[in-house]
C-alpha cells in the first residue's frame, strides 16, 4: 500500500492526528497559542512521503520488489564504502579479521572484507614524535621545569638537574607490534627514557655531565632505550636523544660555580707551572749535557796527551837502551839547543885563556826589535838571559 496521508475522508484521517480533527499531536497535546509554535510532525512526514513518491518509479505506487532493490542497493553501497580503502604514503595498513592480525598493507588503494568481518588500522609510521622529559613547553614559548623528572643522582654522589628530548617513530615493519604489543606506547617510551637516563647519570661524574661528556651520555641513553624497546617488541625506533639542560640544582648553583671557578684557577696555575717547567728543565738538561760533554772531551784530551807522552818516553828509553852514548849525547844537544835558543850568547875562545872574544855575527839583531822603554836606550833587555860560552876542543 502506498504511503499516504489521506486514506479516506472524514474523521478517519491518517497521520498522527487524533480523532475529531482537532489538530492535536501524537501525544494528544495541541499547539500552544501565540508565539513560536513547535513544528507539525504530521506535516513533515507528509512532505517526506511526497518527495519519496516523486523519486520512486511509478509515482510511489511501486510494489515490494522496488523496496527490495533499494534496500539491496543501500547494502551494496555500505559494503563498498567499508571494503575499499586507501593507505597514505606516511601510513601502514594493518588488517584484522575477527580481531586477529592477517596482513599489513603498503600505501595505495586496497580492498578488505566489510566491517565487522575485517577491521582496518592505519598508524602513521613516518611521523617523528617528540617527548620532553624534565621540562614542559607551555604557551608563549615558556618552559616549565619538572623537578621530579629532572633531578638525578650522579656516580660521584652529586645531584644534577637534567632535561632532555627524545624523538621516536614507528618502525617501518613494526606497526603491528606498536598497535598490539604495548598498551601505551608513548607512556612506555617516556618511562624507558627516564629510566635509561638515570642509569647513565648514576654511572657518570658530574663534571663530565656538565662539560665534555654530554655526547657520550646521549649515545648511551639512546642505546639503552632501543634495547629495552626491542625487548618489549614495541615496534618503536628511537631516532635521537638530545640533552637540553645539564646544570646543578638551582639551590646550590652559585656555590657550584664558585667551586668551578676555583678548579679553573687551579688548572690555570698547574698549566703555568707546567709551562715554566717545560722551559727550565730542557735548558738545565742542555747545560748539564754541555758540561758533561766538555768534561768528557777534556778527559779524552788529557788521557790522549798522557798516553802520547808515555809512548814518547818509552820510545826514547828503548833507543837509549840500544845506544846509550849516542842517545845521551843527542838528548844533551837537544836540551842545550832548547835552552840556548831562548837567551843572548857570548862566545869566548878557550885557548886564549878566557881573554879573547870570538867574533860572532849577531843574526838575531837582524830581526825587528821593539823599541825599548824611555831611559833604557842602549841597555840590554832585563828579561833576556845572558850566557857565556867558551869554545875550544873538548
Amino acid at each position: 500500500m502506498p504511503w499516504s496521508n489521506n486514506s479516506g475522508g472524514g474523521s478517519g484521517g491518517g497521520g498522527w492526528q487524533g480523532g475529531g480533527g482537532n489538530n492535536r499531536g501524537p501525544w494528544g497535546n495541541g499547539p500552544s497559542g501565540g508565539g513560536n509554535q513547535p513544528p507539525d510532525l504530521d506535516d513533515l512526514i507528509r512532505r517526506g512521503q511526497e518527495k519519496l513518491r516523486e523519486i520512486m518509479p511509478g509515482g510511489g505506487n511501486a510494489g515490494p520488489g522496488t523496496f527490495g532493490l533499494i534496500f539491496l542497493a543501500i547494502i551494496l553501497i555500505f559494503f563498498a564504502s567499508s571494503s575499499i580503502y586507501r593507505v597514505d604514503t606516511d601510513q601502514q595498513g594493518v588488517v584484522l579479521r575477527f580481531g586477529k592480525f592477517v596482513r599489513a598493507e603498503a600505501p595505495g588503494l586496497h580492498v578488505k572484507l566489510p566491517y565487522p568481518i575485517e577491521t582496518l588500522y592505519k598508524p602513521t609510521v613516518t611521523r617523528i614524535n617528540r617527548i620532553d622529559i624534565g621540562m614542559r613547553e607551555t604557551g608563549s614559548n615558556t618552559i616549565n621545569n619538572i623537578a621530579e623528572e629532572s633531578l638525578m643522582l650522579t656516580g660521584d654522589e652529586n645531584i644534577v638537574d637534567i632535561s632532555f628530548t627524545v624523538r621516536w617513530r614507528i618502525k617501518i615493519d613494526g606497526a603491528t607490534d606498536y598497535l598490539f604489543e604495548v598498551e601505551d606506547p608513548e607512556g612506555t617510551v617516556r618511562a624507558i627514557a627516564e629510566s635509561a637516563m638515570r642509569e647513565v647519570v648514576g654511572q657518570s661524574n658530574i663534571q663530565a655531565l656538565l662539560t665534555t661528556g654530554r655526547s657520550d651520555v646521549q649515545t648511551r641513553v639512546k642505546g639503552l632505550m632501543q634495547t629495552a624497546l626491542d625487548t618489549y617488541s614495541s615496534g618503536v625506533e628511537v631516532t635521537e636523544v638530545q640533552l637540553q639542560n645539564s646544570n646543578p640544582p638551582a639551590a646550590v648553583i652559585d656555590a657550584f660555580r664558585d667551586v668551578q671557578a676555583a678548579q679553573a684557577d687551579q688548572e690555570r696555575s698547574q698549566f703555568e707551572a707546567n709551562t715554566y717547567a717545560n722551559q727550565v728543565v730542557p735548558k738545565a738538561r742542555g747545560t748539564a749535557a754541555q758540561i758533561t760533554q766538555a768534561a768528557e772531551a777534556y778527559r779524552e784530551q788529557t788521557v790522549a796527551a798522557a798516553e802520547g807522552e808515555a809512548k814518547r818516553f818509552l820510545s826514547i828509553y828503548n833507543e837509549y837502551k840500544d845506544a846509550k852514548d849516542v842517545t845521551r849525547r843527542r838528548i844533551y844537544l837537544e836540551t842545550m839547543q832548547d835552552v840556548y835558543s831562548k837567551m843572548n850568547k857570548v862566545m869566548v875562545d878557550q885557548d886564549s885563556g878566557g881573554k879573547g872574544v870570538l867574533p860572532y855575527l849577531p843574526l838575531t839583531g837582524l830581526r825587528t826589535i821593539a823599541p825599548a822603554p824611555a831611559g833604557q836606550t842602549g841597555a840590554a833587555a832585563p828579561d833576556a838571559p845572558t850566557s857565556t860560552t867558551s869554545t875550544g876542543s873538548r
